[in-house]
């Protein structure tokens, strides 16, 4: 990983799109700065536009999509999109095939429940969960005690013995049944949005993260960034972002916005 500010200002310059989970990444100690929020503002104002990659559920999303200054938003590692259209005054809402089947069998989720709750007790489900619709999230850190790598591994092997798909983000594992993460989504949101292919237009793209469930992002996108906590789980990620910025949280993620827009200004 290189330094944000090493990246040259061509490369800066050619970006018309932000992509950027949310937890520890444009928030810092589970809260939302305001210089964060002002780093959306001002991609807004530039003309790039900001889509939210995150694992929260989706009654935040549609709040995010509603007010936040983003072109849309990507939920549930995946799951769905969605996107306001201020002009008609609609919400538009996508979901991925897989999830239609499963919500027709949603008890899955009962044994995974029970299994944890018995086997790893100092884990909690996630205060979100009654705003989800594809996936369970296990509160490893947010409302709990932080647990210990052993706890979070035995999560996620839970999830995975019991059949579904399990990612680890900063704060929560969250496991659900279908083929899905949050690049293939991320690549149907692109097309049917932002009328923009990310295989051809990759340099055009930087994607924004931290933790492990960011990993096929950092893998596609030549332009990943990475703010500066990412290193927490270097261990833990088959793939790392190609630049990384010097601060954490919602910090770094300031940082890679200035240098982004600086480069505009410069060229």
């Amino acid at each position: 990983m290189r330094p944000i500010a090493d990246m040259p200002p061509a490369t800066a310059r050619a970006v018309r799109y932000v992509l950027c989970d949310i937890d520890d990444t444009i928030t810092t100690d589970g809260r939302l700065p305001g210089s964060a929020y002002q780093a959306l503002e001002d991609l807004d104002d530039a003309g790039i536009a900001v889509v939210p990659i995150t694992g929260r559920p989706a009654g935040w999303c549609d709040m995010i999509a509603r007010f936040w200054p983003v072109a849309g938003v990507v939920g549930e590692n995946g799951a769905f999109y969605y996107a306001y259209d201020a002009e008609l005054c609609r919400m538009i809402r996508s979901i991925h095939p897989d999830l239609e089947r499963h919500l027709a069998n949603g008890a899955r989720f009962g044994r995974i429940m029970d299994r944890i709750t018995r086997e790893v007790p100092d884990a909690a489900i996630s205060a979100d969960q009654p705003f989800r619709i594809a996936d369970l999230a296990i509160d490893y850190c947010e409302d709990v005690t932080r647990l210990g790598a052993s706890d979070i591994a035995r999560i996620e092997r839970i999830f995975v013995e019991e059949g579904a798909v399990a990612k680890v983000s900063s704060i929560h594992v969250n496991g659900w049944f279908g083929r899905y993460d949050k690049l293939s989504m991320t690549r149907r949101f692109a097309s049917d949005i932002l009328n923009a292919d990310i295989e051809s237009r990759n340099a055009e793209f930087v994607f924004v993260g931290d933790s492990p469930n960011d990993a096929p992002m950092f893998d596609f996108f030549t332009n990943a960034c990475g703010v500066a906590n990412v290193r927490d789980f270097m261990g833990q990620m088959p793939a790392r972002p190609g630049w990384v910025a010097h601060s954490r949280g919602g910090t770094g993620f300031r940082e890679i916005v200035d240098h982004l827009l600086e480069a505009r200004t410069k060229g």
